[in-house]
């Protein structure tokens, strides 16, 4: 049976394989074996504030963690705890939007409907924290799964990486239903 549930600190072990085979299966027709390796850590990676805030959410089945999403009420737009861009001030649900962070799913479970679920998880979450808008910085792999979810594109750009190489992402806007 699968299931979400919130990340524990115990889970960081699974999720620290999960992210490098995720991205490395899932984001290799988007991005060169350079930009992957040089964004593992720094760009995808396990942000600990997420799961203190209990705001990260861990698909389980049979046992095993195949999946990985969240949320944020903190600046920090995307990153593991090693990001150049962390700013853990928090956000204001009256004026600011909820960061939707760090998705990652197990390459034998891609394409099964496990990311919307973490989403629907997600905004459920951001409504009863009274936010009412939400952002993310989508990887080229990941901005199909937002726009059929509502998302608009509001901005391109590229994250410069340690290895010298760039990562081009894409910053998404969406208003939650009420």
């Amino acid at each position: 049976m699968t299931y979400v549930r919130p990340a524990l600190l115990e889970d960081i072990p699974a999720l620290e394989r999960l992210i490098p085979d995720s991205v490395r299966a899932l984001q290799s027709a988007d991005y060169s074996l350079e930009q992957i390796e040089g964004a593992l850590g720094t760009v995808f990676g396990v942000d600990r504030q997420l799961i203190l805030d209990g705001t990260y959410f861990v698909v389980i089945d049979q046992g095993m963690v195949i999946a990985c999403g969240g949320w944020s009420r903190r600046r920090t737009p995307f990153g593991s705890d090693h990001t150049p861009v962390k700013d853990d001030a928090v956000l204001d649900p009256s004026r600011d939007p909820a960061k939707i962070r760090a998705f990652f799913v197990h390459p034998a479970y891609a394409r099964r409907g496990i990311g919307t679920k973490l989403l629907n998880a997600c905004e459920e979450a951001c409504k009863a924290s009274g936010f009412t808008r939400l952002e993310l910085t989508a990887t080229l792999t990941g901005e199909h799964l937002y726009a059929r979810r509502g998302f608009q594109a509001a901005e391109r750009f590229e994250v410069p990486l340690s290895n010298g190489h760039r990562l081009p992402v894409v910053r998404m806007l969406r208003v939650l239903s009420q």
